[in-house]
């Protein structure tokens, strides 16, 4: 009987990194987890929205967390990766995906095992926190994910349940933005020696 209500009090985050940081999103908050693809810019999004996703004939929208939480846009790697969770925008479950640098595990943490959230020293608002897990001799920054989505991505995402805007521009992934802004000029011919 105790052990039956020690496991009711634990609780299980699936953990990831991003911008050097380890966060854990409640495990029933995740419906599935994407190798990163290719995401569709859709003009005039709020900064922190990626673009868009096509999940077996749904449009999801994509949440760059990295911009979210005031760090650079999310580079893409071979361990990029989209999770795709359920918030609830103003009472409504609502499928978003988030970038995320890697996946990293699922964690289990006791009631016990999770600390209130610092005040200070942290990339992310208190408010988005739940707590900080400890793992061994780290900790988890330990997200409400309902919170991080914000009023301004929530009024995407019901635009996207609507219908998307007619101009929707395809995307440039990080590779493909650098060597687009590194791309050289046409060198200048040099005028004739007098």
């Amino acid at each position: 009987m105790a052990e039956s209500t020690e496991s009711a009090q634990r609780a299980q985050y699936l953990s990831f990194s991003l911008g050097g940081a380890e966060y854990g999103v409640g495990i029933l908050k995740v419906k599935e987890i994407l190798q990163y693809e290719a995401i569709t810019r859709v003009p005039s999004t709020p900064r922190s929205v990626r673009g868009v996703i096509n999940l077996r004939g749904a449009v999801v929208p994509v949440v760059d967390l990295g911009v979210k939480f005031g760090l650079a846009e999310t580079e893409v790697t071979r361990l990029t990766c989209i999770l795709i969770v359920e918030a609830l925008l103003e009472g409504q479950p609502t499928v978003v995906g988030v970038m995320a640098d890697a996946v990293r595990e699922v964690i289990e943490l006791g009631f016990d095992d999770v600390e209130p959230p610092p005040s200070f020293g942290t990339q992310v608002r208190v408010d988005f926190l739940l707590g900080m897990g400890k793992v061994g001799k780290r900790f988890v920054l330990l997200l409400d994910i309902d919170r991080v989505i914000s009023a301004d991505e929530k009024e995407f995402a019901e635009a996207v349940r609507d219908g998307l805007p007619e101009a929707e521009a395809p995307a440039l992934d990080g590779a493909d933005a650098a060597g687009a802004a590194a791309a050289p000029e046409p060198a200048a011919e040099a005028p004739p020696a007098p």
